[in-house]
């Protein structure tokens, strides 16, 4: 396929209706006056395999796979080392004929916390992290690529911050939720990859007894300010959101399929936000 021939990209997610995945790249794609378009594809997961065969002839250069997804995207395709490490793939692209992924949630967070809190990783000793499923491995990920000492993975259940000690080393340091405030104490980092706060999930509960110096992400979009956020803002912490990593982890992905490395705006997150605040 040349550069001057119509290109596609989609999101396969089931369902497939509440991604903003298409507002953001037909943005971008409108912006830089492209030969192109960004669709849905609601694809269940027992036709997700047959779907990706048939990627290439439907006529796309790539995808961004979401819930439920990204494990199967992870089995079915060539991923690189980052998507075999976090467990799971978002960014699939073709590279000749090998369907090959990757995992951009990590750039996302760090691209994020980047933009939105400047310095955030100087020095830092001490993070905790809130949960241990999919967006948790990211943000491990992420945070060892930063060199940070001690990464506290706070889960209900045991067995996971287990798997995650397992899989990347020392630094990893299972913890229980009664031990939450204690850590606080001492941590330069605090992120909630749970969904507890989103739309429709019960609140996410916790005493912010921290440094004033520690900065909090929260992985949760919806709604745009948190109950976590909310109060950290009470308290004068430097925070980073969740539309933010978003944004963010869309850029690569972008970049492979279309060969422009698209920015994220000031415009572009009000038209999200936008988007957001009708509740679709």
């Amino acid at each position: 396929m040349s550069d001057r021939q119509h290109k596609a990209a989609c999101v396969i997610a089931w369902p497939a209706g509440h991604s903003r995945s298409p507002l953001i790249h037909n943005y971008w794609i409108a912006q830089h006056k492209l030969d192109a378009e960004y669709r849905r594809e609601a694809v269940p997961p027992e036709q997700f395999a047959d779907f990706l065969k048939s990627l290439r002839d439907r006529g796309y250069v790539g995808a961004n796979v979401t819930v439920p997804h990204k494990e199967a995207a992870l089995a079915l395709t060539e991923p690189d080392e980052r998507a075999r490490a976090v467990g799971a793939a978002n960014t699939l692209w073709y590279d000749g004929d090998r369907l090959r992924s990757t995992n951009t949630d990590v750039e996302g967070f760090l691209a994020n916390l980047d933009a939105a809190t400047p310095g955030w990783d100087r020095g830092l000793q001490s993070a905790v992290v809130l949960g241990a499923g999919g967006g948790a491995r990211a943000v491990v990920y992420a945070l060892l690529s930063r060199e940070v000492e001690n990464i506290y993975v706070i889960n209900r259940s045991p067995e996971r911050p287990q798997a995650l000690r397992k899989k990347f080393g020392k630094q990893v340091i299972p913890a229980g939720w009664d031990e939450t405030t204690g850590l606080l104490g001492g941590a330069g980092l605090l992120v909630n990859t749970t969904t507890l706060g989103m739309t429709g999930q019960p609140p996410l509960e916790i005493n912010l007894r921290c440094p004033v110096s520690m900065v909090v992400a929260d992985l949760v979009y919806a709604p745009l300010i948190t109950g976590l956020l909310a109060l950290a803002h009470e308290r004068g912490l430097r925070t980073a959101d969740g539309l933010g990593m978003l944004l963010h982890q869309a850029v690569r992905g972008f970049e492979l399929w279309f060969g422009v490395r698209p920015e994220v705006t000031p415009e572009l997150r009000a038209l999200v936000e936008a988007d957001l605040l009708k509740g679709k």
